[in-house]
């Protein structure tokens, strides 16, 4: 089975032949799979984990209509009712979203790979997808990567019942300038986060609604730290 077939709808990178660990990353609003795709060869990852070999899947999200974008259908993982984040999410579209993404997961796993090798990462509203579901899932994954997000649900954080995901290492970055999602839901959403146990590195940079390249670099490193190589 080629790797077309094997990941349809994915753009699909290896570091390796044969790859030990994988990255699921999660692109943002109106985007696709092939966004990020592009930053691999940038990250600077560790020789060693680049020979261990490191499978990064860019997913593309289904075409929905997004009611905040006059109801225009594009890429989303969820539709966005409103600019208050907090009120009518799309419990349905993050549910069904939330399926395939685990799906994802399983898949990995029952090809091989522990979930101790397997990093959940989203940009944006990928961002809000990739918590959502790595802070859920049954078994304790290397960590969640949040570039430029927010939380779904905030107030059901309390009350998650979910050992495995306990003291989670989660990198949260965000830029100052924001102006699509508002800095201060990155801040609050990382501060709830370190306050409940998760091991989080809040990162913040001097961009708007973006990636910048020291934010690349960090990337490269905290997942050169998260994937043992033994």
């Amino acid at each position: 089975m080629t790797i077309e077939q094997q990941y349809p709808d994915c753009a699909v990178v290896e570091t390796a032949k044969n790859p030990r660990f994988t990255v699921i990353w999660l692109h943002g609003l109106g985007a696709d799979g092939h966004d990020f795709e592009p930053i691999v060869p940038q990250l600077g990852l560790s020789q060693e984990l680049q020979a261990a070999g490191v499978r990064f899947i860019f997913p593309n999200a289904a075409s929905r209509p997004v009611t905040i974008n006059g109801g225009m259908s594009m890429p989303a993982w969820y539709d966005i009712k409103g600019m208050d984040l907090r009120r009518d999410q799309d419990e349905q579209g993050i549910a069904d979203s939330s399926k395939r993404i685990s799906d994802m997961i399983d898949a990995e796993i029952a090809a091989g790979r522990k979930p101790a090798e397997i990093v959940l990462a989203g940009f944006s509203q990928g961002g809000a997808m990739a918590l959502h579901v790595g802070l859920r899932y049954p078994q304790k994954l290397a960590g969640i990567m949040a570039l430029s997000c927010y939380l779904l649900f905030p107030e059901q954080l309390e009350t998650l019942d979910n050992p495995a995901a306990a003291g989670m290492d989660v990198f949260a970055a965000h830029g100052s300038q924001d102006p699509v999602v508002p800095y201060a839901a990155g801040k609050t959403a990382a501060s709830r986060l370190s306050k409940l146990g998760y091991q989080v590195q809040w990162q913040v940079y001097t961009m708007a609604h973006a990636v910048c390249q020291q934010e690349i670099k960090d990337i490269g490193r905290w997942l050169s730290q998260r994937f043992t190589i033994k």
